[in-house]
């Protein structure tokens, strides 16, 4: 029988990612809906008049700035999602999670689809980026602890493609949309595939990690084995119960003989250990509680770890891909005319459609580090050639400078951060990591997008030459700080942290 450490993609284990990434496609919906019928929601020619309708307003009436808030303002609801939700997917479970998540996206989305005013608009985006903000912790968590460790980098990838899918696909569904009253549809439609994840998850099984960390150790293993069907799990299985409750417990539970593919100590250590509800529980370190976003910062791996991890997120943002896509409209406007600027909006999508796909391909085969490092290279490079081409007006050198960032940005910087939050994070400070992980990627993202456009103001091209900046100091970090994840399981990842 083969082993289970040899698997690359079975295929209930693929229909769980697939399933739970559903929410990541709802992502990209709320993040890509606003950005065709834009205009006509806000600055309609009839206003706050029931011209089409008796029941509701042709548009909602704002001024730029409120309306550039209103847009922004599902940031605001995925830094709240965000912060609190490691502490409900610690309580809850990654699959319970994962399913009542989507209330945000059905009750947000049905709210800006029947807004008379500009607060319930606001609201309803606020509530769909609660949504977003907590399924950006939970869909990468749950989907790194389900994959097997051939296919995580390429499943680990998947939460990014999905999130581009519901970018482009709200851009061109906009199209047709984009007038009044169609453009309701436009916010409403992301109830859709919310509802789909809603029922569907519940045919996927709750991480064998999770269910490991609260002592349901019979409900892990077969949650494993129905992850990795026809094959022998004992030594996954081994690893698993080891990185959270010890040397001891995983040979009392699954038995010596498994662990010693990789294990050269034949010695049963049993000194330090209780028993616990029938099971050899080790009362060394690797059997910890829950931590919380305090606690983290007191122990000193985790300490490694998280500011890793944190200092990764921070760069995601920073490096400038927000800005990039504002500035975008006023590069095409310089070649092209405004309604072929609209479409070459969605063609920077398409780029960035096709870039994930190659990430998808590259990842399991060229490994993280490489990757990112290419990424942020090139994320550097492109925003040096878009200051030079807005200094000598090359509009040519600025459209190609735009495809190439964001070529760069979603081979690597965009898919990896997440990914990697899950996979060098043991499980007993993932929540916490995460949490503060994703509050701060949305904090930044929320940052980004109401500073850009006064600094753009103020510097103009110029202002690039910031993210050229970051990008380098994040090619650094990556270098001297970012260890490569690929081909390594969860367990040995942080067992490297510890040794280094």
């Amino acid at each position: 029988m083969v082993d289970s450490l040899d698997l690359k993609m079975p295929g209930y284990m693929l229909y769980c990612v697939v399933i739970s990434c559903l929410g990541s496609f709802s992502n990209g919906w709320v993040i890509g809906s606003a950005n065709v019928p834009g205009e006509v929601t806000h600055a309609c020619e009839n206003g706050s008049a029931h011209v089409s309708s008796g029941a509701f307003p042709d548009c909602l009436p704002m001024a730029t700035g409120l309306w550039g808030f209103a847009v922004s303002a599902f940031c605001v609801g995925g830094l709240i999602g965000g912060l609190f939700g490691g502490g409900i997917q610690t309580k809850f479970g990654r699959k319970k999670t994962i399913i009542f998540n989507n209330l945000g996206w059905i009750l947000g989305g049905l709210l800006q689809g029947v807004a008379v005013n500009p607060a319930m608009f606001i609201i309803g985006r606020v509530l769909c980026g609660l949504s977003c903000g907590l399924g950006s912790l939970a869909t990468p968590t749950y989907v790194g602890e389900i994959s097997t460790i051939k296919a995580r980098g390429t499943m680990g990838t998947c939460n990014q493609f999905a999130i581009v899918i519901g970018i482009l696909l709200a851009s061109v569904i906009g199209l047709p949309l984009a007038s009044v009253p169609l453009w309701r549809i436009n916010y409403a439609l992301v109830a859709i595939p919310a509802v789909a994840q809603f029922f569907l998850m519940a045919g996927c099984v709750e991480t064998p990690r999770y269910l490991i960390s609260i002592n349901r150790i019979e409900e892990a293993r077969e949650s494993l084995q129905r992850l990795r069907p026809n094959s022998n799990i004992d030594i996954e299985f081994y690893n698993m119960v080891e990185g959270q409750l010890g040397t001891a417990a995983a040979k009392a539970i699954v038995g010596p003989a498994a662990g010693q593919s990789d294990k050269n100590n034949d010695k049963d250590i049993f000194e330090d250990s209780q028993v616990e509800e029938g099971i050899m529980v080790d009362t060394s370190d690797a059997n910890r509680e829950s931590m919380n976003m305090i606690q983290i910062f007191k122990d000193p791996l985790i300490r490694r770890i998280a500011i890793t991890v944190i200092a990764l997120h921070i760069t995601q943002q920073l490096i400038g891909m927000n800005a990039v896509m504002y500035y975008s409209t006023t590069i095409f406007n310089m070649s092209f005319s405004a309604e072929m600027s609209k479409y070459m909006a969605i063609v920077t999508t398409v780029v960035n459609f096709a870039s994930t796909i190659l990430s998808l391909i590259l990842i399991d085969r060229m490994g993280r580090r490489p990757l990112l490092l290419i990424a942020e290279a090139g994320a550097g490079l492109f925003s040096i050639l878009l200051i030079i081409g807005y200094v000598y007006n090359l509009g040519a050198l600025l459209v190609v400078s735009v495809f190439g960032y964001v070529l760069s940005f979603a081979i690597g910087v965009g898919p990896i951060p997440w990914m990697i939050t899950s996979e060098v994070t043991p499980v007993y400070a993932s929540s916490a990591v995460g949490a503060i992980a994703t509050a701060v990627n949305w904090a930044m993202n929320f940052v980004i997008g109401q500073c850009f456009p006064l600094v753009f103001e103020g510097i103009k091209g110029y202002s690039f030459a910031i993210f050229a900046g970051v990008a380098a100091l994040a090619f650094a970090f990556t270098w001297f700080k970012v260890p490569e994840t690929k081909g390594r399981s969860l367990e040995d990842i942080v067992k490297g942290f510890e040794r280094n």
